[in-house]
């Protein structure tokens, strides 16, 4: 396997918590366009610890499994689990190769040098923007000459909005994150911290414009369909390429940051593992793998010789610069998290019925415990437990004070650990509660409603009326989702309708922990 020679620090795949790792292998798929003539190898299975949005390469890398004998079984995951388990050990005792979207962060991770060896990029992605048509042609722009002090001013205008996936949690949003930072900043080389300084003003100006977050490109751009109010997503070009409807995509003529998604063996991987990634990557590179690839997923070949796919432009736009040290990219998370961006406004409908009573509420506590830390400046979180009703009595509301954090996030914790189980469960009464209580004039915030229930509605209004409470709603009201969260005995198909309704999320608990589920949710708020 060749090793690419480093070319610049990156940051990014830092701070990514997307999914839910989930295992899959690659399944058959008719193609009309077929592989490579190759003859199969020696048989040999390959696994790979990847990232989620890879999952659009089933259909080649089944053709590569016809053509060298390899079978891929890919396990995957978000990058900062992904970076975790490599870190600790765990990922070589279950993988033999990682692909992730990018490894520069992998190389400033000191406690991960002597874990990964030989990587092979395979195809690349530029952070981009999609804009509507009837917002490209009202702002008078040339797709291919905008550039990022243009999307700054008419964001600080009110001409432009947008939404883009949480930097923390996917390494599009970092990228996304950086691509801004550089280019506003006039950075010359790596990020540093007088850059990010200097560049706060217009940064600030620029996030007031990001209307939507996600931790996942999937959800947004779902999310993103049933929004009018909403004129583009920055994400990455071939994401962007994929989504529906009619996206103009622009890719800022002063430079992106670019994902190059390599293929790195372990250095645990067995001497089998690293012979069929030698032959996998072989494969993934020759022309006609590289055509079929791009023709598939929309990437970019890394192959010289080879074309992009017609949908994709041949100009080659400047490399922006990454943050030079581990250091600068956690500095400018955090101010995008506390500083940055629109706060959140969270109401956490928690039932605490009879039924939650022992260790089920036991659960709900650590877990609720546990993500307080996680709570950002300038947030409010509402706690709304419930059983037949709502408990008004326990319903409070804090806001995290950048000048004290501490104290609301103590205060959360408390409230938590008084938590009691009574009564019914009256799912529906208790959402519709909770958009009340958020009132008729949504304010300028990232604003969800999160439901954690173990058991179905048998008391209070029944989802016929719930769905028509929601539909009369104002439009700026039903713009808040909810995310339930399927724990216990908990009606999928009831909690899935909810999501589907309000536009928000199942999450599910029954497979994994409580609190991974919360904190999975914390990319959507």
């Amino acid at each position: 396997m060749r090793t690419r020679t480093l070319r610049r620090p990156l940051a990014g795949l830092a701070l990514a918590l997307a999914l839910t790792a989930t295992a899959a292998s690659c399944s058959s798929s008719d193609t009309s366009t077929g592989g490579p003539a190759a003859s199969p190898g020696a048989p040999g299975t390959l696994r790979v610890l990847a990232s989620s949005e890879l999952a659009d390469m089933t259909t080649v890398l089944e053709e590569a499994r016809r053509a060298t004998g390899v079978t891929v079984r890919t396990t995957y995951a978000g990058t900062l689990d992904a970076v975790e388990q490599i870190a600790s050990g765990r990922a070589e005792k279950e993988y033999d190769a990682v692909w992730l979207s990018s490894n520069d962060y992998l190389r400033l991770r000191p406690d991960t040098a002597g874990r990964i060896t030989g990587e092979t990029p395979v195809m690349t992605s530029p952070v981009a923007l999609g804009v509507r048509p009837g917002t490209v042609a009202r702002l008078g722009w040339d797709p291919a000459k905008v550039t990022w002090s243009q999307l700054h001013r008419a964001v600080a205008d009110g001409k432009l909005t947008y939404g883009m996936t949480d930097p923390k949690r996917s390494h599009s949003g970092f990228s996304a994150l950086v691509s801004v930072a550089s280019g506003l900043s006039g950075a010359q080389s790596a990020l540093r911290d007088e850059d990010v300084e200097r560049a706060t003003p217009k940064l600030r100006a620029f996030f007031a414009g990001q209307k939507l977050t996600s931790g996942s490109s999937g959800w947004l751009a779902t999310a993103y369909a049933r929004r009018t109010d909403v004129d583009a997503l920055v994400n990455y070009e071939s994401v962007l390429l994929s989504a529906p409807g009619e996206l103009t995509v622009i890719r800022p003529s002063d430079g992106v940051v670019t994902a190059d998604y390599p293929l790195t063996l372990l250095t645990a991987a067995p001497a089998a593992a690293k012979e069929s990634a030698r032959r996998l990557t072989t494969y993934l590179r020759t022309p006609e793998a590289q055509r079929r690839i791009t023709g598939t997923t929309l990437r970019r070949p890394v192959v010289a010789g080879v074309d992009p796919s017609p949908r994709l432009d041949r100009e080659v736009r400047r490399e922006l610069p990454f943050p030079g040290s581990r250091s600068v990219a956690d500095g400018l998370l955090d101010a995008y998290d506390n500083t940055l961006r629109r706060p959140s406004r969270t109401v956490y409908v928690l039932d605490t019925s009879g039924s939650m009573g022992g260790e089920r509420l036991t659960r709900l506590k650590e877990a609720l415990s546990e993500l307080t830390d996680d709570f950002r400046d300038r947030e409010e979180v509402t706690l709304m437990p419930f059983g037949t009703a709502v408990k008004t009595g326990e319903v409070h509301t804090y806001t995290v004070d950048p000048r004290d954090p501490a104290r609301a996030r103590d205060a959360i914790r408390a409230d938590a650990g008084r938590l009691t189980a009574s009564g019914g469960t009256a799912v529906y009464s208790s959402l519709a509660e909770a958009y009340r209580s958020l009132g008729a004039s949504p304010r300028d915030t990232f604003t969800s409603i999160v439901l954690m229930t173990d058991g179905e509605n048998t008391d209070g209004m029944a989802g016929a009326d719930f769905d028509a409470f929601f539909r009369g709603l104002s439009e700026g009201q039903r713009r808040t989702p909810v995310f339930p969260v399927l724990f216990g005995d908990s009606d999928r198909t009831e909690l899935d309708r909810i999501a589907e309704l309000t536009g928000g999320r199942l999450f599910d608990a029954t497979r994994g922990s409580l609190d991974g589920a919360f904190e999975e949710i914390r990319g959507y708020q």
